[in-house]
């Protein structure tokens, strides 16, 4: 592995979103004032301490950071190799790491004197949290999510309707997160003035990859400082779930010039990787535009969108975000896939050696980060990165195990 790296991550995307040949903006002419504003926007706040300050305060009194570190004694018992480290993004209200975005994108909406807020969601955990952060600042809130996703991620949709958002079913296409998607577009392009879209992941049209990115960076510069306090030195690999991806770059980014430390995102392997059994992106997927941006997609040979399986809503996407194609490419971030018997084991497993019930989504990443746990040996470390609790995944994991409720 070369001891610098080829690229910086610091001048990625470049001016026009691009990382690398992926990522650009591929929207309707009518979303591009809007897009062109957001990025003004942004860019003027983050260099505003006035309202970086905010943003931090909130993060602390609403959202609950810092999160801890946690050593994972039993589970590095059981696997009997490295010692495993979580970083706990399940302890964050509204139960995982989407809060951070969601807080920073109201706080450019108001920002922009914009006052109904639109945002997708697949598990449901962005559209809890877009929807606790409209509460908050007593905005209008509209999430799209797929009719097949409500069913299994009931207990989110009632979560967000408490909190005062309507919750608009979609019944197109396969009824999951991508069909979702394209509604809240619809939407934006027809409500555009005075509308904001709380995208939720690190995908779509620039600025949002590096936005999204940018407010879940908090991930790893926490997860650094916490375990060179704790160990005095960096983790040898660290590994993170991928649907979109927001997590992962989060806690990956500012480890990208460690090359010490080897860096791995986990795709949801469904079924198994046959077409229309999984959401793998790059076990199947080429290079394609979906919704606002070029990247690795599962399509077949005219382009069309191939249907994706994952025990996971939040996982189940035909699309990867553009920095992750791009640092692949670059050999930075390697990629896994894991299956959903090996997610629902996993599940069951962290639960019952170490009381935490992680979302199925991070559930990925435990299954991954295990298995390298067991390749390495017991004087090196395995940081994975817990991005959600699996509360909400309780019924749907009852239910795949004939578990009467």
């Amino acid at each position: 592995m070369p001891a610098t790296l080829a690229f910086d991550p610091a001048a990625l995307p470049d001016s026009s979103g691009h990382f690398g040949r992926y990522g650009g903006v591929f929207v309707p002419e009518t979303l591009m004032t809007a897009l062109a504003e957001l990025g003004d926007v942004y860019a003027s706040a983050r260099n505003d301490p006035a309202f970086v300050q905010e943003l931090t305060d909130h993060l602390k009194e609403f959202a609950g950071r810092p999160t801890e570190l946690y050593f994972a004694r039993r589970l590095t018992e059981h696997c009997g190799g490295a010692r495993i480290y979580l970083k706990r993004e399940d302890l964050l209200h509204t139960g995982a790491h989407k809060i951070n975005n969601a807080l920073g994108q109201a706080l450019l909406a108001r920002r922009m004197g914009k006052k109904r807020i639109i945002a997708e969601t697949g598990a449901g955990q962005h559209g809890v949290a877009t929807a606790a952060v409209c509460a908050k600042f007593g905005l209008e809130c509209v999430v799209y999510m797929g009719a097949v996703d409500m069913e299994r991620q009931a207990l989110n949709v009632f979560r967000m309707r408490l909190m005062g958002a309507e919750v608009r079913g979609v019944e197109a296409g396969q009824k999951t997160l991508k069909d979702a998607v394209n509604e809240a577009m619809r939407d934006w392009v027809t409500n555009v003035r005075g509308t904001h879209y709380i995208l939720g992941s690190a995908l779509g049209a620039h600025p949002y990859p590096m936005m999204v990115r940018d407010f879940h960076r908090v991930i790893g510069k926490e997860a650094k400082a916490q375990l060179l306090a704790r160990e005095g030195r960096l983790p040898d690999e660290m590994v993170a779930c991928v649907g979109g991806g927001s997590n992962a770059i989060g806690f990956f980014y500012d480890f990208l010039p460690d090359r010490s430390v080897k860096l791995i995102g986990v795709e949801a392997g469904g079924r198994g990787i046959r077409r229309g059994e999984h959401a793998a992106r790059f076990e199947g997927g080429r290079l394609g535009v979906l919704q606002g941006s070029k990247t690795y997609i599962l399509q077949n040979d005219d382009g069309q969108i191939e249907l994706t399986h994952s025990v996971s809503a939040g996982l189940d996407y035909a699309a990867i975000g553009p920095e992750h194609a791009y640092y692949r490419d670059q050999g930075r971030i390697e990629y896994a896939y894991a299956c959903d018997d090996e997610v629902i084991s996993a599940f069951q497993l962290v639960s019952r050696l170490e009381g935490i019930l992680p979302a199925l989504e991070s559930t990925h990443a435990l299954v991954h980060g295990m298995k390298r746990a067991r390749a390495l040996r017991s004087d090196q470390i395995v940081l994975i990165n817990l991005s959600g609790r699996g509360d909400k995944d309780v019924n749907q994991v009852a239910r795949l195990l004939n578990v009467k409720l």
